[in-house]
């Protein structure tokens, strides 16, 4: 995490020490977070599945689309997989036993209401998608109260929407991940871009009445948390879909 946010340092992944912390080499954004939280090591030597290859329709060795960072870990001994864990291979950003993970703003120069929002992800934040949720919100999406961990699998739970699109995906990586990404990412950028325009709604209306800033923002987070959890169970029901008979 600290190399993705000041590579400059050039900072040895194998030292015995790091620095607690890093000077970003540049400011670091909301949109920069969420891609680092996202991160696998892909693309490094780091990455637990660049050994599970084979080839391609025109010969050349690729990796498979089977290979998947998020395995159990009694899979890792199957492909020989070792890393900083070990026998568990590396310990990842993003983790497929993740329940939730959240990004928090706290902005003392904006009205209470609209200066402090958390940006939760359920499940796997690789193929998640982060919702804001305002500081004096007075409720939020029927689906995020239910205890899916409880309760066992149901489709009134915000997070096993999320995990069910996130396991599915994983089963054929190498392929689902792009359909993963072509679902979410347009998703996520637009949530950030209609940021500063929904807080100048809620500030114009906090100037005139506290409450009405709360109840509109409020109605945003759910409505954009019921337009997640929906989209993730149509994700999950595409890959099933699409790639039936193919993991």
């Amino acid at each position: 995490m600290l190399s993705l946010l000041a590579p400059s340092l050039k900072l040895d992944p194998e030292a015995e020490n790091h620095p607690f912390s890093v000077i970003p080499d540049s400011p670091v954004t909301l949109p920069k977070l969420i891609s680092v939280f996202q991160d696998y090591y892909q693309g490094t030597e780091y990455d637990m599945v660049k050994m599970i290859t084979s080839a391609d329709t025109t010969g050349k060795t690729v990796i498979s689309p089977f290979a998947n960072p998020f395995m159990p870990y009694d899979m890792y001994g199957l492909f020989k997989i070792n890393g900083g864990w070990g026998r568990l291979g590396e310990r990842t950003i993003a983790r497929w036993y993740t329940i939730y993970a959240t990004i928090t703003q706290s902005r003392g120069w904006l009205p209470d209401p609209v200066g402090g929002v958390v940006w939760l992800a359920w499940d796997n934040v690789a193929t998640s998608i982060y919702v804001p949720l305002y500081c004096q919100n007075r409720d939020v999406p029927p689906s995020y109260k239910i205890n899916g961990r409880a309760r066992g699998f149901t489709r009134d739970c915000a997070w096993w929407a999320f995990n069910y699109a996130g396991t599915t995906a994983a089963q054929r990586w190498g392929d689902m991940k792009k359909d993963v990404e072509k679902v979410w990412k347009p998703v996520q950028e637009g949530l950030l871009l209609n940021q500063q325009r929904i807080e100048n709604q809620a500030i114009a209306l906090y100037r005139k009445n506290p409450a009405s800033a709360v109840s509109f923002l409020t109605g945003y987070s759910i409505s954009r948390g019921n337009e997640a959890v929906r989209r993730s169970w149509d994700l999950g029901d595409y890959l099933w879909t699409k790639y039936d008979e193919k993991f």
